[in-house]
């Protein structure tokens, strides 16, 4: 025999605040895993570097034309009519 349901309230703030309140009962019932992700600071401060290098470093590795084209098809995108 299935347990029987508690009656649910008509008035739809009562009936909001009855879904919050049993949403929180049953989120409080699940056990955490424990895992916390944490960064790894090296690896953290040796991206930010890269990050900070790439853009120079490719600009100066592109020919001009190349970078025109780039940045046309860029400005082309951006100004395109979006779909609805």
């Amino acid at each position: 025999m299935a347990p029987k349901q508690k009656k649910r309230p008509t008035d739809p703030n009562q009936l909001a605040h009855s879904v919050v309140a049993d949403a929180i009962a049953a989120s409080e019932q699940i056990q955490p895993t424990g895992k916390v992700k944490k960064k790894n600071m090296a690896a953290f401060a040796l991206s930010q570097l890269g990050a900070a290098k790439g853009g120079k470093a490719r600009a100066a590795a592109l020919t001009a034309r190349k970078r025109k084209e780039i940045a046309r098809k860029a400005a082309k995108t951006r100004w395109s009519a979006r779909p609805k």
